[in-house]
């Protein structure tokens, strides 16, 4: 599984109708989304504009693909491309700003409790690790 992470700006003075075209999303697209392999899907707004999208996928590229042949997400993202400002010409589910995982707290716990039932005698003890002073 693939986790995903995107970016992109809405426009500010679009803010209301866009939160509002969110709200009953058309029921053929969400089934499209679903068909397409798109979990957990979630989108997050800031007051100004900044747009965060989360979703889980096999392959993100194989998710864009199989939405890319549902007949509905064309007329959906020619509705939503409006909203955004920087797409360059693309666009909006494929014109993100993926951005980078830098942590996940389930893989790095796993990855300890692993570690952990192998050889715990040589994990350090919370008085053995040091904070950085500044």
């Amino acid at each position: 599984m693939q986790r995903v992470c995107f970016q992109l700006q809405v426009r500010p003075e679009r803010l209301e109708e866009y939160t509002a075209r969110h709200r009953a999303v058309w029921p053929e697209m969400l089934q499209a989304l679903k068909r397409s392999g798109w979990r957990n899907y979630s989108l997050f707004l800031r007051g100004d504009g900044l747009l965060i999208g989360y979703m889980e996928v096999d392959s993100i590229a194989a998710a864009q693909a199989a939405m890319d042949a549902e007949p509905i997400n064309a007329a959906w993202q020619e509705q939503m491309g409006e909203f955004f400002i920087d797409l360059e010409g693309a666009r909006p589910d494929t014109g993100f700003l993926q951005l980078h995982e830098v942590f996940h707290l389930e893989d790095q716990l796993a990855t300890v409790e692993r570690s952990a039932a192998q050889t715990p005698q040589n994990h350090p003890t919370p008085q053995n690790h040091q904070t950085p002073q500044n």
